[in-house]
């Protein structure tokens, strides 16, 4: 139960590859990121990442016209059937190749695959449960190279593909005797996008030399006959080669293969195209690729994206430029539309952006990009409300919990940043890099306000604040010292010599004024702040140590060492109290290019970031490995481990080689990767965390680099390979029922609120334990009687009452009502509640996110009121001014103030709602 924690969102990263999808309602983008797939509510400004995940990279996403069902389809081809609804998979495929490209038809009863060169027909599946949800109906075979894009025309009768060979194919969805097949050519490059017109069989194509070709067809969709006699699969028909299919093809579906030239017919009069128009874009460079197109139909608009990050709006047929704008410097990879054509979607890999933008005010909806490189650390605010990760890239990240989104930025850096931390008022954040540098940065003016240097340079890979906020130390790798700083003056205090190799970790004692640092000289140093400096004791360690963090209340210290080992201390008496050994633990995998067994490759892991929980009685731990370990230091055992990823696209995750990719000649990644050069097998350098990138197969390494506690004990959170993964507790799911008997029912409950015996319904609803009736109970007590209530409750049930306030003061809209009850049981259980403040810090830590995010978004509101009311007033004071020098009569005068503070305070009271 304690540990039931349950992956609950992806921050970091907004989008990897493959492509976008806008919700049926237009104001949500569904977008892949690695493996797993994200939703950005626009609206409600919030995302969310759905707990299902493919077994490699996603590389396609077809959402279905009711916005109920997605296919979700990666690398390999495995294909999942995701309801959107209840977030759960309903089933898994696999097409046994990669698929190119995926579109249900607008009636959601099929949907085409596009791989290699054939385009597959299924049946959608519907709402009866099935064995088999994925029924091939029609297999179209027609194109030379590998197919590109895919789209259907509105009454779902026909749809057309484009390829790699230059070619575009219209297909009929039915047996039509008119329409088997079409083939148009036209274009000198690959098809990057193909569009019906509305309710029309007229066509446009896009190619990535930045062609547009307009195609006209001489038939109305409604002049579209259906074959009467149906032969059978086995007689090939008129003018349409089907070749005999092997046993499958036949119990599947019906093969249809197209030639270059037109089927003929006799009786009906074929479907005929010829080319309207043909455009060109204009390009800014010789290099310029055409790399993404989207149209919508019902406003005629085309949005392509090039390779230079320019996207073009133009409307068609006319090929008019509606306007054109540059938003990154990399590749457009994605475009979408939304249902009302207001709103675009971008995706560029390259940087990992993901934007909405607005064509129509020209301004950005949305517009986030994660870390470019891998994250390297993580802290949480003080409340539990921000997080804020340094990554490789250089640059610093606030993301906001409850939205999942960041919203600022910090890119002072110029080299990567090794840590970060939070000061105890939460409104500074404090990073150190391998530019020479440690910046403080104010979260309510969005600045840099403070940097601290060495006087020599210095690669700073540690770093820690004290409780007070007011010394700031950082360890460098290079000259192997620590350096201390003012953080109110910004001059450095004073530079502690002593350890023999690299600083790995500091960290601060939370009750004293104590440093302690840990090296790579198998020593911890716990340094005294108050006496001059001085080192206080040497704890000597087994191995190279790692990392070093102190328990909540100060007694204990935990190290992590090169030996996979994690060693608890008692700082007063500088003994070891226990230790846990974690190599088997770790379960390293094996890389592909070892010649080693994962078994002994584990050898050389260890664990490199270690977090007490709120409480202090476990102990989360992470390194190099795709597990994450909860230890119970009491016990000094496991009590529950954590896969952080089963992406394969990933390197290091199966312990076995893939006999699959054995050869004679040993793994074929090893053969591959040596194949350019005649010279031997290129082995990455040791130490290199993101792969070998000169390779043609590049997989990054998963490892977690920092892991921390949520302050409020609801949630932890991991920097990885993939990205922020945050875990919480799903109580909604639990029963976890307190001192029951047989009385205690709902029925008896409700008849306590009928009796208006108020306090003994609170006890009895705490004792069944399920939230909805513990609300219903809370709710239905008089606002006045609250204090009353509160004075009476047992001491046990006091903190399970405050620990409820708080969750439901995040949510709720009653906002006084639960400040009420706080404040009673605060006031009236404070010495009590203070004597246990360690136990009952989560749950002080969660009340005080909520009453502060209730703060901040109120505060701002009333602002905002109240300089329209001033403006209001200013506004008819000068009115009244200008009237009386013109001397205008007094009542009209009057009746246009009134007029206008009427105005200004029905604005307030919709800018309230």
């Amino acid at each position: 139960m304690k540990f039931a924690y349950r992956f609950s969102n992806l921050l970091g990263a907004v989008y990897r590859q493959g492509n976008l999808n806008f919700s049926k309602d237009g104001n949500a983008v569904v977008s892949p990121v690695g493996n797993r797939i994200s939703v950005f509510d626009l609206k409600n400004n919030t995302s969310e990442t759905l707990p299902v995940s493919a077994t490699k990279n996603i590389t396609c996403v077809g959402l279905s016209p009711d916005g109920n069902l997605a296919i979700v389809v990666d690398e390999d081809g495995a294909a999942l059937l995701v309801s959107l609804i209840t977030r759960a998979v309903l089933h898994h495929f696999h097409f046994h190749k990669p698929v190119n490209s995926i579109r249900f038809s607008p009636d959601g009863r099929k949907f085409v695959v596009t791989k290699e060169n054939v385009a597959l027909m299924y049946h959608a599946p519907g709402k009866q449960r099935e064995f088999n949800a994925f029924v091939l109906d029609k297999s179209y075979y027609g194109p030379y190279d590998e197919t590109t894009c895919i789209d259907w025309t509105d009454d779902s009768k026909c749809f057309v593909v484009g390829s790699k060979d230059m070619s575009t194919w219209v297909f009929g969805a039915e047996r039509w005797a008119n329409l088997i097949y079409y083939s148009l050519g036209g274009h000198k490059d690959v098809i990057v996008g193909c569009f019906f017109e509305q309710d029309s069989l007229d066509l446009y194509t896009v190619s990535q030399d930045g062609t547009l070709c307009v195609w006209e067809s001489d038939t109305e969709l409604d002049g579209l006959v259906l074959k009467k006699t149906r032969e059978k699969p086995k007689t090939p028909r008129q003018g349409d080669e089907e070749e005999e299919e092997d046993e499958e093809d036949r119990t599947e579906g019906e093969v249809i293969r197209g030639k270059a030239e037109a089927p003929k017919e006799e009786k009906t009069k074929n479907v005929r195209y010829k080319q309207r128009s043909k455009h060109f874009f204009n390009k800014e460079g010789d290099f310029n690729n055409l790399t993404a197109a989207a149209y919508h139909k019902a406003t005629h608009i085309l949005v392509t994206g090039f390779a230079s990050g320019i996207f073009h709006l133009h409307e068609l047929p006319e090929f008019n430029l509606i306007h054109s704008l540059s938003i990154s410097d990399q590749r457009i990879t994605s475009v979408a539309l939304n249902s009302s054509g207001d709103w675009i979607g971008f995706g560029c890999s390259g940087m990992g952006q993901l934007l909405v933008w607005e064509w129509q005010s020209e301004s950005y909806v949305f517009k986030q990009q994660g870390h470019f490189n891998n994250m390297a650390s993580l802290a949480y605010s003080p409340d539990g409300q921000y997080i804020v990760t340094g990554g490789d890239d250089g640059k610093v990240k606030v993301w906001n919990t409850n939205s999942g989104l960041c919203f600022v930025t910090f890119t002072e850096h110029t080299s990567s940043v090794t840590n970060v931390t939070f000061t105890s008022s939460g409104f500074v954040i404090v990073s150190a890099s391998l530019d020479g540098t440690v910046r403080a940065f104010d979260l309510h003016r969005y600045r840099n306000f403070r940097t601290f240097t060495s006087p020599r340079p210095a690669q700073f890979s540690s770093l820690a604040v004290d409780v007070s906020g007011e010394l700031v130390s950082a360890g460098a790798q290079d000259s192997f010292e620590i350096f201390l700083w003012s953080m109110q003056t910004g001059r450095l205090l004073e530079v502690l010599g002593g350890h023999e190799g690299p600083v790995s970790c500091l960290c601060f004692s939370p009750v004293q004024s104590i440093l302690a640092s840990v090296s790579w000289d198998r020593t911890v140093r716990l340094w005294d702040m108050m006496d001059s400096w001085q080192v206080k004791e040497t704890l000597p360690l087994t191995s190279d140590g790692l990392s070093v963090t102190y328990r909540p209340d100060g007694q204990e210290l935990a190290v992590a060492t090169l030996n996979s080992e994690i060693s608890f201390w008692n700082p007063h008496t500088a003994t070891q109290t226990s230790s846990v050994s974690g190599r088997h633990d770790l379960e390293m995998g094996r890389k592909e290019t070892d010649k080693i067994t994962a078994k002994q490759s584990a050898k050389g892991k260890s664990f490199t970031s270690l977090c007490y929980s709120a409480d202090g009685e476990s102990i989360l731990a992470g390194g190099q490995s795709k597990f994450v370990c909860i230890y119970n230091v009491k016990e000094q055992m496991l009590m529950k481990k954590f896969e952080i990823s089963c992406n394969l696209s990933f390197d290091a995750m199966e312990e076995f080689l893939d006999r699959r990719k054995m050869t004679e000649f040993g793994s074929l990644a090893l053969v591959d990767e040596g194949a350019g050069d005649g010279d031997g097998v290129n082995i990455s350098l040791p130490g290199v965390r993101r792969g070998d990138m000169s390779s043609r197969h590049f997989k990054p390494e998963i490892r977690v680099s920092s892991l921390r506690f949520s302050p409020t004990g609801r949630s932890w959170s991991a920097t990885t390979t993939e990205g922020l993964l945050v875990y919480s507790l799903d109580g909604s799911l639990v029963f976890d029922p307190y001192d029951l008997d047989l009385d205690v029912t709902p029925a008896s409950i409700r008849k306590q609120l009928r009796l208006q015996e108020w306090a003994s319904a609170i006890v009895l609803a705490f004792r069944l334990n399920e939230k909805a009736l513990k609300q219903e109970v809370l709710e239905a007590v008089p606002h006045e009687q609250i204090p009353v209530i509160c004075d009476s409750l047992p001491d046990i049930y006091v903190e399970k009452l405050l620990g409820f306030v708080a969750a439901c003061l995040e949510k709720s809209g009653h906002l006084q009502f639960y400040m009420t009850w706080a404040q009673s049981l605060l006031m009236l259980h404070g010495q009590k509640l203070k004597n246990r403040s360690g136990a009952i810090l989560p749950t002080l830590q969660a009340l005080q996110k909520s009453i502060q995010r209730h703060f901040d978004s109120l505060s701002k509101l009333c602002d905002f009121n109240m300089y329209n009311i001033r403006y209001a007033v200013a506004l008819s004071k000068q009115r009244g001014m200008k009237r009386a020098a013109e001397g205008e009569d007094e009542d009209d005068e009057d009746e246009e103030l009134s007029e206008e503070m009427s105005e200004a305070s029905l604005e307030d009271a919709d800018m309230t709602l």
